[in-house]
């Protein structure tokens, strides 16, 4: 096979088998439900309102991954909840210029 063809064929077997994991993350794996997971991350972030949220596997964790958002800024704060033990395993506050150069990155 041509180095070419090679790259292209590469990626998007990389992109596939991101995927096949991705979707292999089911909640019938946890032991903490979302809504349950989503209380905890809203203790943390007093009168936030979640954004988005997934179940996500992340440094070989399967956690709940919720985007709280804070009225008079526009910030978000990321809490990440440990899906089979309820703890809050990361906080991290992401300004509108780092999700911007997050964004660019992709």
């Amino acid at each position: 096979m041509k180095l070419k063809n090679f790259v292209p064929l590469a990626l998007v077997t990389g992109l596939l088998a991101a995927g096949l994991i991705a979707c292999t993350t089911d909640s019938k794996d946890t032991k903490i439900t979302k809504a349950e997971a989503a209380k905890i991350a809203l203790a943390r972030v007093p009168n936030g309102t979640i954004k988005e949220s997934e179940l996500e596997k992340e440094k070989g964790k399967l956690i709940w991954s919720f985007d709280v958002a804070t009225p008079g800024t526009k910030n978000i704060t990321e809490v990440n909840v440990d899906a089979i033990t309820g703890e809050i395993v990361a906080v991290d506050i992401e300004t509108p210029e780092k999700e911007k150069a997050e964004d660019d990155k992709k």
